[in-house]
């Protein structure tokens, strides 16, 4: 009997592990009109003293301002004489300390200039209606597979818009909803602690598989994201292609990646392109898995949901976004000109990311601070081997609006303005996702053939 109870225990290991995540009917009812939550998961409710809305409904096209000429073209604020409420600097950043992180304080330790506008906060982030139908199918079938790696019967919308464990918040931050397919100007920017730099201009063509109307589980084929970036500017770094084909479940197949050198023209497999090996550009002040504060695989940490907590993030950054703006208003020595950052108290969801034993990571500890209404990572803080404060990232974002050809009313889906991740040991730091001197990103349907290494070959070559 006792051999029989070993064997039993063994092969069971050897099982993937399925988490059951779905929620009942009736909890699943919270999300529908009359329900307590929006359709995407979060608090419909205001806060106890108002400084946190009720939620309103997604941005809608006839909100747009008058300058706002349809979609594809740059995005400007539809709150054009919002002016601060309070501007937070040191001299009374006492009064706001509870409602920041251990990284934005370090902020304000490090440098004396540093400062947050503080505006009155509006919620208008959501999502078109097919995506919100979803997410309410998600809720009930949805569970997590492959020891939390892979999705289970989710499509299109939130998998998890009631999250029961961390791992669960992270994927509604992978898979929220960004438009379907389409491409976009990543400008990257390395300032040094002078506050020199150069540019770097990256051009993505992308396809989210999973938010494709129609997609079924089965259609995607394990794949989640098919991805193409080529380096345009400086020349010295220009004509180099990496292409990437980002699985759902990856233990079952891991992260296909091809990276092309103009130096050598050829296309090689490129395993390293994940985790904690540096970003394309970056001078090694981020990972791969920290662009779009964090994507790809999971299983080099536990994941502890800590909760959830009334904060200052950054929030609906038009100004940040304006083409008015050129890099050289925006990037300053030490941080941003915060003069154009927008912070706005909202409700976040906490997840804490530490090393698992037998893995490793540069990052020994993430704390993920994820926004209740559109699911994306609006901050987070980074720990080094030691346990101490290295690395400090926050990701401005704004609703986006207009009527898309692809999935009609754009309803407020969050779109970034900039990343911008801090080196606090270094006195560095790396700002990304920038395009205010290019072209407004742009919707655009692909060949079946277009995220292909054959095509990367053409490409390059042209």
């Amino acid at each position: 009997m006792q051999s029989h109870l070993q064997r039993v225990c063994a092969l069971a290991l050897l099982i993937p592990l399925t988490v059951t995540a779905k929620v009942s009917s009736d909890e699943a009812a919270r999300l529908k009109d009359g329900g307590d939550l929006t359709p995407l998961g979060a608090e419909k409710a205001g806060n106890a003293d108002g400084s946190i809305p009720a939620w309103g409904g997604g941005l809608s096209s006839s909100e747009a301002p008058d300058k706002y000429d349809g979609f594809g073209t740059r995005l400007y604020s539809p709150w054009p004489d919002d002016e601060p409420i309070a501007e937070i600097t040191n001299a009374n950043l006492a009064k706001y300390r509870d409602q920041m992180s251990p990284g934005q304080l370090a902020l304000f330790k490090k440098f004396d200039d540093f400062k947050m506008p503080l505006y009155a906060s509006r919620r208008r982030n959501g999502a078109p209606d097919y995506v919100y139908a979803a997410t309410f199918e998600n809720a009930t079938r949805a569970t997590l597979g492959a020891n939390g790696e892979a999705l289970v019967d989710a499509i299109i919308g939130i998998p998890f818009p009631i999250p029961q464990n961390g791992r669960e918040v992270i994927w509604n931050h992978k898979t929220r909803f960004r438009g379907m397919s389409g491409s976009r100007w990543n400008v990257q920017a390395a300032v040094t602690s002078s506050g020199a730099y150069n540019l770097v201009k990256l051009h993505e063509d992308f396809k989210f598989n999973y938010s494709l109307k129609g997609a079924t589980p089965d259609s995607l084929k394990n794949v989640l994201i098919y991805f193409m970036q080529e380096i345009r500017d400086p020349a010295r770094l220009a004509g180099q292609f990496l292409l990437v084909h980002e699985t759902m479940d990856q233990v079952k197949e891991p992260r296909r990646a091809w990276l092309y050198n103009p130096g050598q023209r050829r296309l090689r497999r490129a395993p390293n392109v994940g985790y904690d090996n540096p970003g394309t550009g970056s001078d090694g002040l981020r990972t791969n898995d920290q662009l779009d504060s964090y994507n790809g695989a999971m299983d080099r940490y536990t994941w502890k949901l800590i909760g959830k907590r009334e904060m200052i993030i950054p929030y609906n950054a038009y100004k940040l976004h304006d083409d008015d703006n050129e890099y050289e208003d925006i990037l300053e020595r030490g941080h941003i000109n915060q003069d154009l950052a927008r912070y706005e108290k909202h409700r976040v969801w906490v997840v804490e990311a530490t090393v698992r034993d037998g893995t490793s990571h540069i990052y020994d500890k993430r704390v993920f601070y994820v926004d209740e209404d559109s699911w994306t990572i609006v901050h987070q803080d980074i720990y080094d081997k030691r346990g101490e404060l290295w690395r400090v990232h926050e990701q401005h974002t704004l609703p986006s609006y207009g009527v898309s050809e692809q999935f009609g009313e754009a309803q407020g889906f969050s779109a970034p303005a900039i990343e911008v991740a801090y080196d606090i040991l270094n006195n560095r730091y790396l700002a990304f996702s920038m395009n205010n001197e290019e072209d407004e990103a742009q919707e655009r349907e692909f060949d079946g053939d277009h995220f292909t290494p054959a095509n990367v070959k053409r490409m390059a070559r042209r």
